[in-house]
Order: structure tokens, then sequence, then C-alpha cells
């Protein structure tokens, strides 16, 4: 039985669509399209999305809340966590392969308190601030 995606890959295809609007038959672009829409929507249902599953994103107005399900096994003196200021690297975890979780909202890597409780690693990241001020540049001729 076809998925509703392949249904709707099949009526695209059938469209005649205006010029400019060709980039709507590529199904990859619509995905990481509604992707990104959702992230910025519902970071928490984001987080689900991209890390995998294994972890879940809350916010404060100052910082960016994120629990990781930490797997059996595991050994606390090779859990290692490193943080840029877009994503996670868990390593030290059964498998021996990293797990790389997007945030979705820019950080401050430096600024980060962890806790590992009831095999949960809680993380509370600072945001990272927008600039919102304009600045002027000069237009060369």
């Amino acid at each position: 039985m076809a998925s509703k995606w392949d249904d709707m890959e099949k009526w695209m295809e059938r469209q005649q669509m205006p010029k400019g609007f060709e980039l709507l038959r590529e199904p990859d672009w619509v995905e990481q399209y509604v992707r990104k829409m959702m992230t910025k929507a519902l970071p928490e249902a984001a987080g689900v999305m991209i890390g995998g599953g294994s972890a879940t994103f809350s916010e404060t107005r100052g910082f960016l809340h994120v629990k990781i399900n930490l797997p059996t096994g595991f050994e606390k003196e090779q859990l290692r966590l490193f943080v840029r200021e877009d994503r996670l690297r868990l390593e030290g975890l059964p498998g021996g392969k990293p797990e790389i979780i997007k945030l979705p909202k820019l950080v401050k890597p430096r600024v980060c308190k962890t806790l590992v409780k009831d095999g949960v690693l809680q993380v509370k990241l600072q945001k990272r601030p927008t600039n919102r001020t304009f600045h002027e540049t000069v237009v060369r001729w």
C-alpha cells in the first residue's frame, strides 16, 4: 500500500505549476521546509525529530534545558559532553558512537550546568542573545 507521502508526490508530478514553483515538486525540499517550520514553531517537538528521540527541550526566557535519556550500561567515568553553540555531542555511550543533538536555539557553550538523575542527563544552557540593532555599512560604487 502506498503511503500518503507517495500519493502526494504523484499528485505534485501531475500539477502544472507556474514558473518558479518547480521547487515544490522536490520532496526533499518540502520535507526540509516543513522540518524548519516545525523547529521554529515547536522547539520541544523538533528535539524529538532532530535528536533521534533521546532528547527533549524546554525553554525559559534566558535558558535552554535539555534532557537526554541515557542508555543502560554506560560507564559514568567514560561519559563526556561537548557543547557547541548549535549542538551537543555526547561520547562514552555503549557502542562507541557519539550522539549528536542539534539544539533549537543558539547557546553560549561556556555557560553550562549538568546533572545526571535517574538515568537522565539534564543540561542547562544559557541562550545566546540576539543582536537586534542595525549597523550601517558603507555601500561601495
